[in-house]
């Protein structure tokens, strides 16, 4: 992506959020927009496909701080507009309305024919300031020692290509065991590219020398690639762990049991519940988590008391008998103790 897409594509108008948006809402609307738009939603849609690869664009920049900061200044420097037009001295000349009116707030002038005032400790051109703003834009050099053009310009060293921001949408188990991924960037240009196990969501992915080529010979700039990891109706990731929530019966809860326990490799493991297991307390499978060069992750168990909704005849009698056959103990007699405190 060129900073000239940064100037013409206003991104929060993409994702329908204000310019004020915190990076929640962001986010929330990105994913909303993301699930009626993606390609898998809409098969051999192009405008949907199209649509979907826009939305990826803008919450690529506007889910980085960084990105953000750079994207909100460059487009308040310039009024949101598209690139400086040239005037009527052709291409050769800034335009009235182009390159006065971006800098002009810059140096207290307002465009015009407005004169820049500049000020220096021996006259003359400035030791900073304007070369500095201008040089940083454009790549210049300014007067000094070292290898030198025409004129006794100082050459700056060969500029960085720009980065490239795209994202990546992936089925949970994908982001548990990595993939490969084919990505369409600017120009229709593919790119493979390897995700590794375990990639969470909202993580980016930098792959130096992937992105534009320098203008002046310099090195590639990057790409980045934003990973969105699609929910899983069962397990959930935590670092190198997995997580599942499994119901356990009141009795197997008081008197204890071995449960099966499925993984997200189809099978099942067998976990000891303690007898007097309370609601909450959690079980540990090894080395069934996100697998890893050093070592697979582990399945955390979170195990919950399941209460039934309708009991029958028998088991309502069984119950009444089994609390009037209990000592009374009030379960939730400290609490009032503690909130007195």
């Amino acid at each position: 992506m060129t900073g000239q897409d940064w100037l013409e594509k206003d991104f929060y108008a993409t994702l329908g959020v204000p310019k004020d948006a915190d990076a929640a809402a962001i986010k929330k609307a990105y994913r909303k927009l993301a699930r009626t738009w993606h390609p898998d939603q809409n098969p051999g849609d192009a405008q949907a496909e199209q649509k979907f690869k826009e939305i990826g664009e803008a919450y690529g920049v506007l889910s980085d701080p960084e990105q953000r900061k750079q994207y909100d200044g460059l487009r308040a420097m310039a009024g949101g507009g598209p690139r400086f037009a040239s005037g009527p001295g052709g291409a050769g000349a800034a335009g009235a309305a182009g390159f006065e009116d971006l800098f002009g707030g810059m140096f207290t002038g307002a465009g015009g024919g407005s004169r820049v005032r500049y000020s220096s400790p021996g006259g003359g051109m400035p030791g900073g300031g304007f070369e500095d703003i201008l040089g940083g834009l454009f790549g210049g050099g300014m007067p000094g020692t070292g290898p030198t053009g025409s004129a006794g310009f100082q050459r700056s060293a060969p500029a960085k290509g720009g980065d490239i921001t795209t994202s990546a949408s992936l089925p949970f188990r994908s982001a548990v065991e990595g993939a490969t991924v084919s990505l369409t960037l600017e120009r229709s240009r593919s790119m493979t590219v390897r995700i590794p196990a375990g990639v969470r969501d909202g993580q980016k992915i930098r792959l130096a020398g992937k992105g534009q080529p320098s203008p002046s010979g310099g090195p590639a700039g990057d790409l980045i690639v934003t990973v969105h990891v699609e929910p899983h109706p069962v397990f959930a990731m935590k670092g190198k762990n997995l997580t599942i929530t499994v119901p356990i019966t009141f009795p197997e809860a008081v008197n204890g049991a071995t449960i099966a326990v499925p993984t997200l490799s189809g099978e099942q493991v067998r976990l000891k519940v303690p007898a007097g297991t309370q609601s909450g307390s959690r079980l540990r499978a090894k080395g069934r988590g996100v697998p890893g060069k050093n070592g697979d992750g582990d399945l955390i168990v979170t195990v919950e008391v399941a209460v039934p909704r309708n009991l029958s005849k028998d088991a309502a009698e069984a119950l009444e008998a089994f609390a009037a056959a209990s000592d009374g103990t009030d379960p939730r007699a400290h609490l009032a103790a503690a909130a007195k405190g």
